[in-house]
């Protein structure tokens, strides 16, 4: 099963950054509506139990209903948004990011420090 925790309100950006300090964090923007989005979280949660990536926090943004937290993320991690999209966080600092089919957990586990 897939750790999903909920990305719902801005005052979480902060809390990420510091528990990138500790544990790398992931961050799984999708849209809901959106076909290609379904696609990258349905491969997430396949891929999730043999990715050897227990020690990394992973969290769910709906897009549609938080857009404001999608375009904050942007701005904090200096990325330009899309959708689906992941972003792997460490040390407060974005150090992986990738969307649509190139999402897969083989490359984030390899940049996981």
């Amino acid at each position: 099963m897939t750790p999903w925790q909920p990305l719902t309100q801005a005052e979480q950006l902060s809390e990420i950054v510091r528990e990138s300090a500790d544990q790398p964090v992931i961050v799984f923007k999708h849209s809901t509506t959106c076909s290609i989005s379904a696609m990258a979280k349905s491969k997430i949660e396949r891929q999730w139990a043999d990715a050897d990536l227990d020690n990394t926090k992973l969290y769910y943004l709906d897009l549609l209903s938080y857009r404001p937290i999608s375009q904050e993320l942007a701005q904090k991690f200096q990325v330009q948004h899309e959708s689906p999209q992941l972003l792997l966080i460490q040390d407060g600092e974005c150090t992986y990011h990738a969307s649509h089919n190139g999402i897969r957990l083989s490359d984030v586990k390899q940049k996981v420090k």
